[in-house]
């Protein structure tokens, strides 16, 4: 079985993140554990330094004043290549209903384009949404209504 970084992502973030754990193991810990659940060292790798990149954007983009004014989003070809017609229209719906402001957005298409798939469907990128929003402060209601999205998603698919 073939296991992509987004894989490893999801199973981090559904037993260790959005459980809000007291203690999360510390990186080599969770390697361990990531590898006995049958991820490859690479994956892992890679998966640790997504995370990395989403702190570290987070860290940056705080130093940044963005305005909170509409704009229109203008995709390059890499990312139209990556994101259909589906994914972005979902990025504007959030936007639009305020789940995602521009920042955010920006963060999500950037850590988009750090996975290493040719093309995203709209079930990842809801995953993602759903990853960098529980790295935003003030975000409860936006992952709750995410969480909720993802979930009916996979109980759609499990029926």
């Amino acid at each position: 079985m073939k296991e992509t970084v987004l894989d490893v992502l999801m199973y981090i973030f559904d037993n260790y993140i959005e459980e809000d754990l007291e203690i999360v193991p510390d990186q080599e810990s969770l390697k361990n554990q990531l590898m006995e659940a049958g991820f490859r060292d690479q994956q892992i790798e890679k998966a640790f330094a997504w995370l990395e990149g989403l702190a570290t954007y987070k860290e940056h983009a705080d130093s940044i004043h963005l305005s909170e004014l509409p704009s229109l989003r203008l995709f390059s070809n890499q990312e139209l290549d990556r994101l259909d017609a589906d994914c972005r229209g979902f990025l504007l719906f959030l936007e639009q209903a305020k789940v995602l402001n521009s920042h955010e957005r920006e963060l999500v298409i950037d850590r988009i384009m750090a996975l290493e798939s040719d093309d995203i469907d709209l079930q990842q990128l809801k995953w993602v949404v759903l990853m960098v929003l529980f790295n935003q402060p003030d975000k409860e209601a936006a992952i709750t209504w995410m969480e909720d999205i993802v979930m009916d998603d996979i109980n759609a698919n499990l029926h």
